[in-house]
């Protein structure tokens, strides 16, 4: 690699924000003025698309030291960033296209709740543009990088929003996932990335990529930091055609961890990312109740993504303004795009027909298993890599992730270090709908991180008091 890695530089956590605020060690105004420092000092790396001017910012930070009750707030003064494919008032949203930006006037609820908790919005993540893409170069401006080395990719579409966490600017941002785009950006910058179930945080003021399979998801450098911001997030919109609740809460149980044969993984040549990925799995089969899982009916869901109508879905968003503008959009953005045209109503509806079967194929398998454990990604890739080859990369990239939302299920990218060769690894964790806590308490348990288990109201009182 050309530079030496030496990856992520993780801030303080939201707990340590809270107790420094708590304790008056500190206060907003000194958090906020540390972000405006510490982002000043990076200059334009490809984090940032925008954000809010210094003076501006501490002004926030006082506004809210001002609020009744300000310090029982659950995020009070904790700083954050946002993609910037969602929507906050007075704030361009530009889907790191300039000629489709546009100013908002109204602030998404993902991030209104984020406010109203006490959190200190700092400014816009870069993303590859329109969301499309798992690689972080579609954009037209500076490329981002990984943290561990400067010709690495960051992954995408999440890039910013996984770089503002691994650099320690914020302690948590706000991302979106719809095919691995907030799994694959945080295996390469080493945090967590949680993918939610599908409609358990709405999606009112995001710009959708592909609507039915649209994902708010959040970058963080632990699972506590994780369940802290969740809380707040979380929550029905009637607005949100896909909206629904949270399910139930981990019930105390042994969970059930799916591991599919290993000569069904695929690892593209990467003898050193296998390595470390087949010690990872050895290690979860000493320390967890291990089943064996066919890896089939997931790939086979997850190639009708790109390879399917689901691309199509793009262009109800971006149809009228790759007509009217085609030259503003990235020349690789814009050959996706224009792929979408070429499906009939009989090929979407095959499709659907064929994902169906599939569905129910998957179901069958979690009636043996809670929680299903893949590589976050297979392969790493330069950045001059991707440029050469996007489209095969990008394939590559997605190989683990692009099932997720299709089969409706739940994933987390859990950082595990880094190969011999320097390079980051990744565990992702899947779990069916609706069963998010028992999946994020087994990945706080494999980063040996203490988590009280958590019981949502929605739990059955019979069945929980069997776990007491």
């Amino acid at each position: 690699m050309a530079d030496v890695a030496h990856g992520p530089s993780i801030g303080p956590s939201v707990a340590e924000i809270l107790a420094s605020h708590a304790s008056g060690t500190g206060c907003p105004t000194k958090t906020a003025a540390r972000v405006a420092d510490a982002i000043a000092a990076r200059g334009d790396d490809g984090t940032w698309l925008s954000t809010v001017p210094r003076e501006q910012l501490l002004g926030a930070a006082e506004e809210i030291e001002k609020r009744p009750g300000a310090r029982t707030l659950p995020l009070y003064g904790v700083p954050f960033g946002v993609k910037d494919s969602i929507d906050v008032e007075g704030v361009a949203t530009t889907l790191a296209c300039p000629d489709y930006a546009y100013i908002a006037t109204a602030t998404a609820p993902v991030v209104q709740r984020l406010l109203d908790a006490g959190a200190l919005y700092v400014g816009k993540t870069n993303l590859d543009q329109f969301a499309t893409g798992l690689n972080g170069a579609r954009t037209p401006y500076t490329i981002p990088r990984s943290v561990y080395g400067s010709d690495l990719i960051s992954g995408g579409s999440s890039s910013g929003s996984a770089l503002a966490v691994a650099l320690g600017q914020v302690p948590f941002a706000v991302a979106t996932d719809t095919a691995g785009s907030g799994r694959v950006p945080a295996a390469l910058n080493g945090v967590v990335g949680f993918k939610p179930s599908r409609g358990l945080i709405s999606t009112v003021g995001l710009v959708p990529a592909c609507k039915s399979l649209d994902c708010i998801s959040l970058m963080a450098g632990s699972i506590d930091d994780v369940d802290r911001v969740f809380d707040v997030v979380v929550g029905r919109d009637d607005r949100d055609a896909w909206s629904r609740d949270r399910g139930v809460g981990y019930r105390g149980a042994p969970i059930r961890v799916g591991l599919p044969p290993p000569e069904d993984l695929e690892f593209f040549g990467d003898a050193v990312m296998r390595d470390a990925h087949m010690s990872f799995r050895a290690q979860v089969s000493r320390t967890c109740t291990v089943v064996d899982v066919p890896l089939e009916p997931f790939l086979a869901a997850g190639s009708l993504l790109y390879q399917g109508p689901w691309v199509a879905e793009r262009l109800v968003e971006f149809g009228d303004f790759l007509a009217a503008q085609p030259d503003s959009i990235h020349p690789v953005v814009r050959s996706i795009l224009q792929g979408g045209r070429k499906y009939t109503a009989v090929e979407t509806f095959a499709a659907l027909q064929q994902l169906a079967d599939l569905k129910a194929s998957v179901a069958r398998l979690w009636q043996s298993m809670d929680v299903l454990v893949l590589p976050t990604i297979g392969t790493t890739f330069t950045v001059d890599e991707v440029l050469e080859a996007p489209i095969d990369c990008n394939t590559m990239l997605g190989h683990y992730t692009h099932f997720g939302n299709l089969l409706d299920l739940l994933g987390v990218a859990i950082p595990l270090g880094t190969t011999p060769d320097g390079r980051p690894y990744s565990a992702m964790l899947l779990g069916a709908a609706q069963t998010d806590d028992t999946v994020l308490q087994l990945a706080a348990k494999l980063l040996d991180e203490p988590r009280a288990p958590s019981y949502s109201t929605s739990i059955d009182p019979v069945a929980a008091e069997e776990h007491v």
